[in-house]
């Protein structure tokens, strides 16, 4: 009689993982049957909601469904990835971030959710360098004449940053290291905010992407000092970077990812990232993406989480230097 149940329960077994088995390639065959969710953790206008709609537009296209852009801003992106992160694995939420998910948990004393349990990595699909700009009628034409003031006058410069321990509040912190100056720093609810005090002559700088602040350097209204990456930008060819001026260590870029709700199937993740690196490969797209600065990438789900690990892990160092934090 035991051996016979035992039998039973063996065979009930290997039918219960076939028929899930068989479930998930019909319901990754199947997907998606209706409009997918992306929600993007910072303001509209901001500069990861338009990384995220030039993406999502033609990842929208190669789904052959819709893809609903949810801006969730707050708490530096957290109010927005704690949503994904409860959210039901299914496919149908989707979390598009910056480096902000790799810097918050050391940032935050308690977030809502956990990070690394709660959030199943697709890929990484941009990166942005960050620039230092000032308005155009400022005093400062070059990175030097900036850091002389500062030096002769403390405090009475002030940043702003799209919230406090961004990757942008970040570098600035990591500058003034450098630097040995000091300014103040004054953190919104998004770079477009941000932006919109500069440009009101509220602040005195900001460290930001090409995406944000491109068109205001365009239209004459913001200059550009300095760059926080290797080599000078195509879009910004006479503009210095910080290695050239003598601060190597003031290095930023900030990247982009798609995530899903821990649970959702692999093979779900997996037809989602395949289809990205189609989304990625479009021309149009891709000439999109240069135009804002943006450098393409293409990570595998393990890549990607590999890659989320060793951030987590730098971030936490640099968070360490600057002292910030949030309650």
């Amino acid at each position: 009689m035991t051996s016979f149940l035992s039998e039973f329960f063996k065979k009930c077994g290997f039918a219960f993982i076939a028929f899930n088995f068989f479930s998930a390639i019909s319901y990754a065959d199947n997907f998606p049957q209706k409009p997918i969710h992306l929600v993007v953790p910072y303001s509209p206008g901001a500069g990861t909601d338009v990384i995220a709609r030039i993406i999502g537009t033609r990842l929208s296209e190669d789904l052959k469904q819709q893809i609903v852009i949810d801006n969730h801003p707050g708490a530096g992106g957290s109010i927005g990835t704690e949503i994904v992160a409860h959210s039901t694995g299914d496919g149908y939420t989707l979390l598009f971030s910056p480096a902000s998910f790799a810097i918050n948990p050391s940032l935050y004393g308690r977030l809502n959710f956990d990070t690394k349990k709660e959030l199943a990595p697709i890929s990484i699909v941009a990166s942005l360098p960050v620039i230092l700009a000032v308005p155009t009628n400022s005093p400062f034409h070059t990175l030097k004449e900036l850091m002389q003031y500062a030096k002769n006058n403390p405090d009475k410069l002030s940043m702003a940053s799209s919230g406090n321990g961004s990757v942008f509040h970040l570098t600035g912190e990591l500058f003034k290291e450098e630097a040995k100056i000091n300014f103040i720093h004054i953190p919104f609810k998004g770079g477009s905010p941000a932006v919109t005090s500069l440009l009101g002559g509220q602040v005195s700088l900001i460290f930001e992407t090409p995406v944000t602040l491109m068109p205001h350097i365009k239209s004459g209204k913001l200059m550009a000092l300095s760059v926080a990456s290797p080599k000078r930008l195509s879009i910004l060819p006479n503009v210095p970077t910080f290695a050239e001026e003598g601060y190597p260590l003031v290095a930023a870029e900030n990247w982009y990812g798609f995530f899903a709700p821990i649970g959702t199937p692999q093979n779900i993740i997996d037809f989602l990232y395949d289809k990205l690196q189609k989304t990625l490969n479009d021309p149009d797209t891709k000439s999109q993406l240069n135009e804002q600065g943006a450098s393409i990438r293409k990570t595998t789900p393990n890549d990607t989480s590999i890659f989320i690990n060793s951030e987590l892990s730098k971030w936490a160092k640099i968070v360490k230097i600057s002292g910030a934090t949030v309650d």
